[in-house]
């Protein structure tokens, strides 16, 4: 007799488990991500009494894809450009909360005995909050459309790009017990390069790539595709030194900006949503009450620690951003946890033997009883908010308010600004897309061509596809905002300007040469001053090819359309909200985008009947229907299913016309009791109602009548004029019980 793999059972054992735990939570009415943490804790190894897992490597490694697919579905919803919007306050309250739960942890970890490198690690855990625990609860609680969780989200985001950062400092302070800045400086410049190549190819190559194969896509080849272009992108940045979770993240948020992005979405779910709970299952896995009971008091020191230090940190950082109190202290009372990436510092410190031997259970009972409190800590930003404001000082609220408003203004910059900063982006982003381009080559593309076309022929055809590969992009340096209005006002205005103007053309083509350079000597092996001569006069006839300038307009061209085709509605979202900034009473408002139920009773309706201004005191500024997109529909324009409606308004606002979209149709009949439709034939006696009747005179929705049998002749689909007769042999189809009618 086989014997069942245990990695079946053991997924069996979860799933019954967690079905029935979440069940019961959603009963009570308690949020089920910490449904599923409970399953976890019964199924372990802690409960004996009950069925439970006997292999957890296997789990963890389900665990692993759960958390993958989490930040991809993340990415889904907040894309690059989502997160340039809120770049700005996710930095300073990141920078702010870091620093501050840093230092947090490490004097505590020395009043608890621990050693100083003990201690940094233990400020870095407490520092990083959990992304796929937030989101989840999020999505449960029904707030992804609050303006506060878009900057929680970007302020996670951050915090996974400094704990990279972090990895690098704490296992180099490990290593050689002093700070070694050339290893952070490097790791940093590799994580920002990675990010701008990718993002940048990915933007210029995907939306175009997904527009042109859309028409053989089925909902099942574009979950495959989805996918597998998520793994690809987590086995390049793992393979590139970084997080799978900052792989599927990146590639989540470049498909968001593609065409298929909602479609994507809706076939992912279940997906994610299978993986994402025994994720949180093995979360719960990993209580362990001996350990709880022996380490009680630095784990309450600690859980109180995170609480308090996550709450008071975030709520301080987002306030310096420029936020309002009720944003900030919503925002603040999300980030209390301790995230997963804590468990990969924890498990950095073990491997490298620098850590005390029970820091890891410690961190690891705080990161699951503060996950077990985030849903509750989100409920109760509202009341502290609400407590908060009774009690501020009237001139406080007033300089906070003023802040907030002062600091979320569109500033005035001069042309100076506008110039260096649109430069300065527009060079960084080229010149990093050359060196990753140049670093692939010789690291890869060159020695293969080598090893199978060695000598002169091999170093020709490298330089064919090195040059034919940077030239429009080093031609594009060249050339970046030569022409625009901006530097063409500076060049008019006052002739002191045109020197630096000139200078910034001229570093631009000395970074051109020193590229060019590091290729020819590179390739052929010739002196420098060779090299520099040859460069020279490469930058020269790049400056005045005429094929290199309508092949780099193109390739910009065709990124600007990907990155720029549905920002439309932001840019009048963005105008529109320029005309409160400075209203203290208009605040408020941001954008909430929403995806219309097949089941929605609102769906088919017009604008002018759901009456979204006057009812919910909201502005729908766009519908997006696959690939089309309206703006500013009037009020005969009708609504979908799967359409996406983003709107602006407050928060309050907001959420009632999501709850309306989310209000389902009623039917009237009990799902339970609908008939199956089938097929019957039925015989006319001589009582029939049907006899001497013609099939027009039939008044019914009950049945279809296909076919008629007359004395063994058979006609399909009857016509109207067709007159019934004793002994006919007629066939409908409809539910049961509907021949009735004609018996």
């Amino acid at each position: 007799m086989s014997e069942l793999a245990p990695l079946i059972s053991d997924l069996g054992t979860i799933l019954i488990v967690a079905g029935c735990v979440t069940i019961l939570f959603k009963w009570l009415k308690q949020p089920v991500i910490l449904g599923y943490i409970v399953a976890g804790f019964i199924t372990g190894p802690s409960v004996s009494f009950l069925p439970n897992v006997t292999d957890t490597a296997n789990i963890k490694i389900w665990a692993d894809i759960g958390v993958i697919f989490l930040l991809f579905a993340m990415g889904l919803e907040f894309s690059f450009r989502k997160l340039l919007n809120v770049g700005l306050s996710a930095v300073i309250a990141t920078l702010t909360i870091v620093a501050g739960m840093m230092f947090l942890g490490y004097t505590a970890g020395n009043a608890m005995g621990f050693t100083h490198i003990t201690s940094l690690f233990l400020g870095g855990m407490l520092s990083m909050s959990s992304t796929a625990i937030v989101f989840k609860a999020f999505n449960d609680m029904n707030l992804l459309q609050q303006k506060f969780t878009g900057i929680v989200l970007g302020i996670l985001v951050v915090e996974d790009l400094v704990g990279v950062v972090m990895l690098v400092v704490l296992s180099t302070l490990a290593a050689s017990q002093h700070f070694e800045g050339t290893a952070l400086l490097g790791s940093l410049f590799k994580l920002i390069g990675f990010l701008i190549f990718w993002s940048a190819l990915g933007i210029y190559l995907l939306p175009t790539f997904m527009k042109k194969i859309r028409q053989y896509i089925s909902d099942e080849i574009l979950l495959i595709v989805s996918l597998g272009l998520c793994l690809l992108m987590v086995r390049i940045a793992v393979g590139a030194g970084f997080s799978s979770a900052l792989g599927a993240f990146v590639m989540g948020s470049l498909l968001a900006e593609t065409i298929e992005s909602e479609k994507i979405s809706r076939v992912v779910q279940p997906v994610k949503d299978l993986f994402a709970a025994i994720f949180f299952v093995s979360v719960g896995m990993m209580i362990d009450p001996h350990v709880i009971a022996e380490y009680i008091i630095p784990i309450i020191i600690l859980t109180l620690l995170v609480l308090a230090g996550q709450t008071f940190f975030g709520t301080i950082g987002i306030l310096l951003s420029g936020q309002s109190l009720k944003v900030a202290v919503q925002s603040g009372f999300s980030l209390t946890q301790v995230g997963e990436f804590s468990f990969i510092i924890a498990s950095l410190g073990v491997s490298l033997k620098v850590t005390d031997s029970n820091l890891y259970p410690i961190i690891v009972a705080v990161s699951v009883i503060t996950t077990f409190f985030t849903p509750y800590m989100i409920r109760l930003s509202g009341p502290a908010y609400n407590l908060l404001e009774k009690h501020i000082p009237q001139g406080l609220d007033q300089l906070l308010a003023k802040y907030a408003a002062g600091t979320m203004s569109d500033r005035h910059q001069n042309d100076w600004n506008k110039l260096l900063k649109s430069m300065f982006i527009g060079v960084t982003v080229y010149l990093t897309i050359c060196i990753v381009f140049i670093a692939l080559f010789f690291s890869q593309i060159y020695p293969f061509i080598q090893e199978r076309l060695p000598g002169i022929y091999g170093t020709a055809l490298g330089t064919a596809i090195i040059f034919s590969v940077v030239s429009p992009l080093l031609w594009a340096i060249i050339t970046k905002k030569n022409h625009s209005p901006e530097f063409q006002k500076l060049w008019n205005d006052n002739r002191f300007n045109r020197g630096a103007l000139v200078s910034l053309i001229l570093v631009k083509v000395l970074f051109c040469i020193a590229i060019l350079m590091s290729l020819v000597v590179r390739l052929f092996n010739v002196a420098s001053g060779a090299a520099l001569i040859v460069a020279a006069a490469i930058v020269i006839s790049f400056y005045f090819s005429k094929r290199l300038r309508k092949q780099s307009l193109m390739i910009e061209e065709r990124f600007n359309q990907n990155f720029m085709g549905q920002e439309d509605t932001q840019e009048k979202m963005n105008q529109t909200k320029s005309l409160f900034d400075g209203a203290d009473q208009l605040a408020n408002l941001h954008t909430a985008d929403f995806t219309v139920s097949p089941d929605s009773c609102s769906a088919g309706s017009i604008l002018k009947k759901i009456a979204p201004r006057t009812r919910f005191r909201i502005n729908i500024i766009s519908i997006t229907r696959g690939e089309n997109q309206i703006d500013l529909p009037e009020g005969n324009e009708s609504i979908y299913p799967y359409d996406k409606i983003t709107a602006v308004g407050t928060d309050e606002d907001l959420k009632r016309f999501g709850q309306e979209l989310d209000t389902r149709r009623e039917t009237g009949k009990n799902p339970d009791k609908r008939l199956p439709m089938g097929i019957r034939n039925i015989c006319l006696e001589t009582t029939s109602k049907l006899n001497n009747k013609r099939l027009s005179d039939i008044k019914t929705k009950a049945f279809i009548v296909l076919g008629l049998e007359r004395d063994k002749q058979i006609t399909m689909n009857p016509g109207p004029d067709t007159l019934f007769q004793a002994g006919d042999i007629i066939w409908i189809v409809g539910k049961k019980g509907a021949e009735q009618e004609i018996i």
